[in-house]
């Protein structure tokens, strides 16, 4: 076992989901854009002259998500210019935050440990450099540039990568119930750097050399990359060797951290007061009135949920509530079934009725929405047409052979389902004396079965029952079947 041990902390950028970008009326593109530099102006590809007007709904957005995580948001903020040159950073300065960020001193749990977030500040993106495979040339994309970026900054108090995956995980999750951004890895909405050193165990968790890892573009990434750089560093420590304190890459194709530059400190980028920006002063009110736009987040949600529906397993709420809509569409199908019960549409009882909404939720549906790669908001399935599926299933009126095609149908078409039923002939046979007569065909054909179950093969009543459900097409109750059978050869 390793005498070192490992600290780790985070430091995450989120582009926000605004109209326009940060400093300028140019259209937000996240940098999605198809053809190169469409969406840019004289302010955000860093002409002289040009004057930033910063974009209030970014601001808020990065308050919104400071309150989320339990910060303090400043009353008092400011703009400064962090300095450094690279082609995609048209005017050789980015416009951020140094010493007054929006928000500071937040904390979340992760794995019933608490993370202390150091900061939440706002800046600008850069824009894209585009490298031409065989060309001794880069291309320069401004469409990127002055995307509002929102930074968040962590305290080392992580411990292995798993944790800062669940982190990452948890403030995507975070990000999306408010609708503040998508926080996609794989678009770059969302990006993800880790500072990883060891220190020997009993001395001081800060003692070690911090290096930082750069390009992690999944969370599956960030969790390898950390593991990976705890490994480098221990083998080094061990032959005792020396840290370098540098920016590495992961290199997804080799599984592994690259070298890129010694790392630059806070004096390097010889940070000053963004002097065409005045500080910002926020009210006693303004803060007042944001609280009140948060939405329920989403551990208060799951925490209402495990009291509303104590019947339904955690781990299957906790999957319902993963993403907002899907809680949001569960909710508005519960309250469905509720009417129907009352109208008597429906004869099954509430309970039974949820956990199969339940089931088909995390299982079924969203084996379609994963095979299309479709959210929930853009399915063509109905809370109400969802629900009565669930009613006509509970009730016995189909089984689940056919409840697969009848769901199927409503996902590519949104159809009803009782009309898709009656469309396909799939109800359920529910004449008792007609599903006998067809039994007792059956067990006459199959004698030597009958023989085989009574001699204490299970198989052969199984065997049984399928000859039931392909001579119905599927219509007979398999349990009703089953019972029949047992009466007939008992």
């Amino acid at each position: 076992m390793s005498k070192y041990k490992a600290t780790i902390g985070m430091e995450i950028h989120v582009e926000l989901k605004t109209n326009s970008k940060m400093f300028c009326t140019c259209k937000n593109g996240m940098g999605q854009e198809k053809d190169p530099n469409k969406n840019i102006c004289s302010v955000c590809s860093g002409q002289p002259g040009t004057l930033p007007v910063p974009n209030k709904k970014a601001i808020e957005f990065v308050q919104l998500a400071g309150l989320a995580l339990n910060c303090s948001l400043r009353k008092k903020t400011k703009f400064d210019r962090k300095n450094y040159f690279y082609p995609d950073l048209p005017k050789g300065y980015q416009i951020s935050q140094y010493d007054q960020p929006l928000c500071e001193k937040g904390k979340i749990k992760i794995k019933n440990r608490e993370i202390r977030i150091t900061r939440i500040h706002i800046e600008e993106d850069t824009g894209k450099l585009i490298h031409p495979k065989g060309q001794e040339y880069s291309l320069v994309d401004l469409n990127r540039a002055g995307t509002p970026l929102m930074e968040l900054v962590t305290e080392p108090d992580f411990e292995t990568g798993e944790e800062a995956k669940l982190f990452s995980q948890k403030l995507q999750q975070i990000c999306r119930y408010l609708g503040i951004s998508d926080a996609d890895m794989e678009k770059g909405n969302m990006r993800c750097e880790a500072n990883v050193s060891l220190y020997e165990e009993g001395k001081d968790r800060l003692s070690g050399t911090k290096v930082e890892v750069k390009n992690i573009n999944s969370f599956k990434f960030v969790e390898k990359a950390i593991n990976y750089e705890i490994k480098r560093q221990t083998e080094l420590l061990e032959k005792g060797k020396k840290i370098v304190q540098e920016t590495r890459g992961w290199d997804a194709n080799r599984n592994a951290t690259v070298s890129q530059r010694v790392k630059e400190t806070a004096a390097d980028y010889r940070y000053f007061p963004e002097p065409d920006i005045p500080p910002l002063e926020f009210s006693n009110q303004y803060l007042k009135e944001l609280e009140t736009k948060l939405p329920e987040l989403p551990d208060k949600k799951l925490e209402r949920f495990q009291k509303q529906f104590p019947h339904i397993s955690s781990n299957s709420l906790e999957l319902i509530v993963t993403e907002k809509e899907t809680a949001d569409f569960f909710e508005k199908v519960v309250s469905e079934l509720e009417d129907k019960i009352k109208s008597q549409e429906i004869k099954s009882d509430l309970q039974k009725l949820i956990q199969l909404t339940t089931n088909y939720l995390n299982t079924e549906l969203r084996k379609y929405l994963i095979k299309y790669g479709e959210k929930i908001t853009q399915i063509k399935i109905t809370p109400e047409n969802y629900a009565e599926l669930m009613g006509i299933i509970a009730d016995g009126k189909i089984n689940s052979s056919s409840a697969q095609i009848v769901l199927e149908e409503m996902y590519q078409k949104g159809s009803d389902p009782s009309h898709i039923i009656k469309e396909k002939n799939l109800s359920q046979l529910e004449d008792d004396a007609e599903l006998e007569k067809i039994i007792q065909e059956i067990i006459t054909k199959n004698q030597s079965s009958v023989n085989d179950y009574k001699a204490g093969k299970e198989k052969a009543l199984q065997f049984l029952i399928g000859q039931v459900m392909a001579n119905t097409q599927g219509k007979a109750n398999p349990q009703k079947a089953r019972e029949l059978i047992l009466k007939i050869i008992s």
